[in-house]
Parts: C-alpha cells; sequence; structure tokens
C-alpha cells in the first residue's frame, strides 16, 4: 500500500477542491468512502473464502504441522519430549512393576527409576539449599545504627588462608611439608 503522508491528502485534497469545486465536493468524498467501503467488503469476502477452502482442503493443518516441524528441527530432543509428553501426558514416569519380576527390562526401568529419584532429591536439596542461604541473615552485613558492632578489619597476614600461606613459605616442599600457620601481629 502507497505511502501517503498528511501533506499527499492536503494536496489531493486541494486539487479535487479546485478540480470537481466546493458545490460537489462532499458527495464525492460519500461516494469515495462508499466505494472503499465495497473494496473492504469484497477483499474480506475472498479472504474468507480462500479461509474456508484451505480449511477444506486440509492446508491449514499441513500449515500448523510444516510449522511444528521447522521449530524442531532445530532442537530434535524437545520434539521427542513434546511427542512424548502429547503421547502420554506430562507424568511419564516409568512404573517397573509393570514389567515381569527378573526382566531384563525390569531391572533397566528400575534403574532409571532410582536414577530419576536421586536427580530429583539432589535437585530438592539444592533448593532447599539455597532458600536456607537466602533466609539465613548475612553474618558480615553491619547494621547502620550500630556502627561500633562492625567488626575491626584483620590483619592482611591474618587473613590469608593456611595453605596459601604454607605454599608461599615452602613452594620446592614436597607434600610432606607441613603448613606454615600465619603469624598474628
Amino acid at each position: 500500500m502507497p505511502d501517503i503522508g498528511w501533506m499527499e491528502l492536503l494536496v489531493i485534497g486541494v486539487v479535487a477542491l479546485i478540480v470537481v469545486g466546493p458545490k460537489d465536493l462532499p458527495k464525492m468524498f460519500r461516494k469515495l468512502g462508499q466505494f472503499t467501503g465495497r473494496m473492504r467488503a469484497m477483499a474480506r469476502d475472498f479472504q474468507r473464502a480462500m479461509d474456508d477452502a484451505a480449511d477444506e482442503t486440509g492446508l491449514t493443518e499441513i500449515n500448523r504441522d510444516l510449522r511444528r516441524a521447522t521449530q524442531y528441527a532445530s532442537n530434535p530432543k524437545k520434539a521427542g519430549m513434546d511427542a512424548l509428553k502429547d503421547t502420554l501426558g506430562d507424568d511419564f514416569d516409568l512404573d517397573p512393576t509393570k514389567y515381569a519380576e527378573g526382566s531384563e527390562t525390569r531391572r533397566i526401568a528400575e534403574e532409571k527409576v532410582s536414577k530419576a529419584r536421586k536427580l530429583r532429591d539432589e535437585l530438592d536439596a539444592r533448593t532447599a539449599a539455597k532458600a536456607a542461604k537466602a533466609a539465613a541473615p548475612d553474618a558480615t552485613a553491619v547494621s547502620p545504627a550500630d556502627p561500633k558492632a562492625a567488626p575491626k578489619a584483620a590483619p592482611k597476614a591474618a587473613r590469608k588462608s593456611p595453605a596459601k600461606s604454607a605454599k608461599k613459605a615452602a613452594p620446592n616442599a614436597g607434600p610432606e611439608a607441613a603448613p606454615v600457620e600465619p603469624t598474628k601481629s
């Protein structure tokens, strides 16, 4: 569609006023509006007819399937997981009890279930640890109301870890060398 700005519309209006005249100008704009409305209605009907024809031929489903296929082309693992979820629902955990006792399939299912439980337990433990860490008050935070409560800065030598001090003190020493404790100043 052409990009028509306000200046172009003003020029068209002035030319129409000169050519048609002030008396017939409102009639002309009314006819132009009716014509535009009819053209839009025809375009809408045509679009609706094309959509209905596409629905009847199954083109809409093909288009949807192609879009889904191109979406999963970059991530086949997601495609497989979504297909499993569509088929089995969101909860597709293995149930080893549905396989025969002592069968190889049951053994594999039990192993997978135990691994999944272990991963879930680890995830729950990590989540709980993060929540506990976030809930614990920060021990190094200083209350702005009580500046005397601030811990005095430790000397630089005391802040170093014993392992780092030992490495600096005896860089060529073997594993039998004992770590050297830092001296307090």
